[in-house]
């Protein structure tokens, strides 16, 4: 495990922001698992947290029309880190207000927080991308390894109430763990929670 300070990298046209390497899962189809970078970046394990100081500068030496959206996504959870992630959200957007962005979650910000968490994503970000994986909790268990009990339920629960609070909420799934009737339960409890269902490919980095 190689130790950097790797905390922006570009992913196709989207500048993504590496914040923590602590996650409360443990995918089993992680991309951790793969190696220590993703998509051609420098390796995303983390010497030390970066500041709210340190990640505004590496987003900033980036040019505004460099990138087309800003993504808090890295090798960890940014909800470990969701005071740190707002305020560096709301820097940007007073530095960069045409920038989207995104922050992709597994969805346990309020387990972690051991907080109702939801109202902290109003003005910062523009979509909040959570990670169902699967549409049961023993499956979700099984796949997912949380560290919390009734995690899945939980950011069931969280998608619903976050939707107030932000435009766009998505819940995603890997299209190759899944059959084809999970996959239309999981469209269904989309639907029950309001918000847009995406099925991706997996992509190994």
């Amino acid at each position: 495990m190689r130790k950097s300070m790797c905390i922006t990298y570009y992913v196709g046209t989207g500048l993504y922001v590496n914040i923590t390497n602590r996650c409360s899962n443990r995918c089993e189809f992680c991309i951790r698992n793969n190696g220590d970078g993703a998509y051609g970046s420098d390796s995303l394990w983390l010497e030390s947290e970066p500041s709210e100081a340190q990640i505004i500068e590496s987003i900033l030496s980036h040019p505004e029309g460099s990138f087309s959206e800003l993504v808090f996504c890295g090798y960890g959870e940014p909800s470990y880190r969701i005071e740190t992630a707002r305020a560096v959200a709301l820097a940007i957007k007073e530095k960069y207000p045409n920038i989207p962005i995104r922050i992709n979650t597994n969805g346990h910000s309020d387990l972690i927080n051991g907080r109702d968490t939801a109202p902290e994503y109003k003005d910062a970000f523009d979509v909040v991308s959570i990670s169902l994986n699967t549409p049961s909790s023993d499956h979700y268990d099984s796949l997912c390894h949380p560290a919390f009990s009734g995690a899945h339920a939980a950011l069931i629960d969280f998608a619903s109430r976050v939707k107030k609070y932000v435009p766009t909420v998505v819940f995603s799934v890997i299209r190759q763990t899944l059959t084809e009737a999970e996959l239309d339960e999981c469209r269904r409890i989309s639907d029950s929670a309001g918000v847009t269902l995406k099925i991706r490919d997996y992509i190994s980095g």
